[in-house]
């Protein structure tokens, strides 16, 4: 694992695309957050990890502390290359931030999904990494998509 570099984005945005998961306002929102973090590196909300095999990108995760909470972060985006999935990079990707953000405090990680089928199998990952259904906002993206809600929690440091 390491950070975002600025050579990391053409590949980053190939492997959106390639995923086959995300429509076209999806993948500008992922390109965003990925200039944000390129174009000002003291930014606090967005921190990227990348992971990379031989020197071919596979795979990113965008996570970040939730601004005016304790110890709450968010993963915003995990993505990895289909020639790199079904290989444990994305459970390798969840678990680096878990440990990063543990390590800083956290108290839990959240993030967020689409209830339409073609997310199954990225619902099942969360769930297989011991991220648990929350909340359900129904129709929260457009009639009949709900934005499903799973969270991880830790054990609080001091007994809590």
């Amino acid at each position: 694992m390491r950070e975002l570099r600025p050579g990391d984005f053409l590949a980053l945005t190939d492997i959106l695309r390639q995923c086959g998961a995300f429509n076209e306002a999806e993948l500008a929102c992922a390109q965003e957050l990925l200039e944000i973090v390129l174009k000002d590196p003291a930014q606090s909300d967005y921190r990227v990890a990348v992971t990379e095999e031989a020197g071919c990108v596979l795979g990113y995760i965008l996570f970040g502390p939730v601004p005016l909470t304790e110890g709450n972060y968010v993963i915003y985006w995990i993505a990895v290359a289909p020639q790199g999935q079904g290989r444990g990079i994305g459970r390798r990707l969840l678990a680096h931030v878990e440990a990063l953000a543990v390590a800083e405090g956290a108290r839990l990680i959240c993030l967020e999904t689409s209830s339409q089928g073609s997310y199954q199998r990225t619902r099942d990952f969360y769930t297989q990494a011991g991220y648990r259904l929350e909340s359900r906002i129904g129709d929260f993206y457009r009639v009949g998509d709900d934005r499903l809600t799973y969270v991880k929690r830790f054990t609080c440091r001091g007994g809590a």
